[in-house]
């Protein structure tokens, strides 16, 4: 029996983060974590070709470095488990893609890719129209295909060049698409997370992304075939705010990125206001964020923080880890210098650990169920030397633990206190209720769930960076230690 999804905790982590595959990753949750955890995201396990997983071969196979299907369902028993399901885009080195080099016309895959040629009214945008698509590389969103006689021409390509999109309009694109889902439906999955969704819709002369009401089409689709099969989705999309309001709105479960920087804000100034506001309006059907495993998202924070507070927010994160500047994610997105920061959420916090459990804290307590990030679970500092041997930035927060590094790194008492704090956010009765604001100066945060008779509150003064947790337990009133 596979579990569903449950108001608990969900770990995001690699195959091989905390060990080398599946079992020793098993191993390690039957060890450490146990209740600490009631789901997990298991970052892409699927053969690829590149961006860590985030290029699939194919759905049909785990990785045999990693593991077997066998594995997988096995925490499947245990856990509700999110898998990624990259809907813009699939491998260079993918069957479709490959037999479609090979074949070109005459492949039955032709119109799974979007040629430029067909695409743009004269074979490629104008300077006007490239300059309206939201992009994610330098130059236009295209890789050149090479075919096996001998032509060339360009295809789109929204990321690395190993990552080619495909054109989700075409009947055998929604029907590989479809049979995909099913088969990861019947294989553990209790959510589906869209990777990359908002590029998914594509039209000349608009920005490429998100685009209305395509989308909403498209999401609709996808969601009919996972409801048949008891699966839930969560699109990921690094917008403003406004656009996830659009989602929740509709019933749609969404992502809270814009919380990881609004929480710095207040740590590095003191100041409530900010995350005061965003309790108030923010989704009650969302997954809350610190850390991920591609990076502190900026975009998502726009408008809930001013510019002139994001920019201060930024250059203070680039005052204590200054090479984050230097590896940062930038994209057309945003006119700030940085789309997601590259820095372990702790190293973020000047390695404090008062300050990161603070954060982490103000996490638990905000609407929606948390996600952890393994190395945010384990309390690791920025990975310099991975990010330097890699060329990637986002290496620097994707630290590879042995074995022995996770018992150690579990032996600190911050880690065991996280842990403590994550099983009371799991079992304590009044996070299945309703959150309460209750009125506090500017530098404090003060929160309250209630459930019937039952309630958990939290007390963060974020100028010292610290908090009081307190809770009732039968009647008594106890305070988290």
């Amino acid at each position: 029996m596979f579990q569903k999804v449950k108001n608990q905790i969900m770990l995001i982590t690699y195959a091989d983060s905390m060990g080398h595959n599946l079992k020793e990753l098993e191993y390690v949750l039957d060890t450490y974590v146990k209740d600490a955890i009631g789901g997990i995201h298991v970052l892409p396990f699927f053969p690829s070709s590149a961006d860590r997983g985030f290029a699939p071969v194919t759905y049909r196979e785990v990785d045999q470095s990693f593991g077997s299907w066998e594995d997988v369902e096995r925490l499947a028993s245990k856990y509700y488990l999110m898998y990624d399901y990259m809907i813009n885009h699939v491998s260079a080195h993918s069957p479709e893609y490959l037999d479609y080099l090979e074949k070109k016309d005459n492949s039955a895959y032709r119109n799974f890719f979007i040629r430029y040629r067909d695409f743009w009214k004269d074979g490629e945008p104008t300077q006007e129209e490239l300059e309206k698509i939201y992009k994610r590389k330098d130059g236009g969103p295209s890789v050149m295909a090479e075919f096996a006689d001998g032509s060339r021409e360009l295809i789109w390509s929204t990321f690395s060049s190993e990552q080619i999109d495909v054109d989700v309009n075409q009947p055998e694109v929604k029907q590989f698409i479809r049979k995909n889902l099913e088969f990861l439906s019947q294989h553990g999955a209790a959510l589906i997370r869209l990777d990359a969704f908002g590029y998914a819709t594509k039209k000349p002369g608009t920005s490429c992304f998100f685009l209305e009401p395509e989308i909403w089409s498209l999401l609709e689709e996808i969601q009919d075939i996972l409801t048949a099969h008891g699966i839930r989705s969560l699109a990921e999309i690094h917008e403003t705010y406004f656009t996830q309001l659009k989602l929740s709105e509709r019933g749609y479960e969404v992502y809270d990125f814009a919380l990881p920087l609004l929480v710095l804000q207040a740590l590095y100034f003191g100041d409530a206001i900010y995350l005061k506001n965003w309790m108030k309006i923010c989704p009650r059907n969302q997954f809350t964020t610190l850390d991920t495993h591609d990076g502190i998202g900026v975009m998502d924070a726009y408008h809930l923080l001013p510019d002139e507070e994001i920019r201060r927010t930024l250059n203070e994160l680039y005052k204590i880890s200054p090479v984050s500047k230097e590896i940062s994610t930038k994209s057309s997105h945003t006119y700030f210098d940085a789309y997601q920061v590259n820095c372990s959420y702790y190293s973020a916090l000047s390695e404090d650990d008062e300050k990161y459990l603070t954060a982490r804290a103000i996490q638990f307590f905000t609407p929606g169920i948390p996600m952890v990030y393994y190395q945010g679970m384990l309390i690791g500092e920025n990975d310099y030397e991975l990010a330097e041997k890699s060329g990637s930035g986002r290496d620097i927060n994707r630290h590879y633990y042995t074995l022995d590094q996770v018992g150690e790194a579990m032996g600190r008492p911050a880690v065991q206190k996280q842990l403590r704090m994550m099983r009371l956010r799991n079992s304590h009765p009044a996070f299945q209720g309703e959150l309460e604001i209750l009125d506090s100066d500017p530098h404090t945060l003060l929160l309250r769930w209630v459930n019937g008779g039952e309630w958990a509150k939290l007390q963060a003064d974020l100028k010292k960076g610290s908090c009081e947790i307190t809770y009732t337990d039968q009647g008594m009133i106890q305070r988290f230690e």
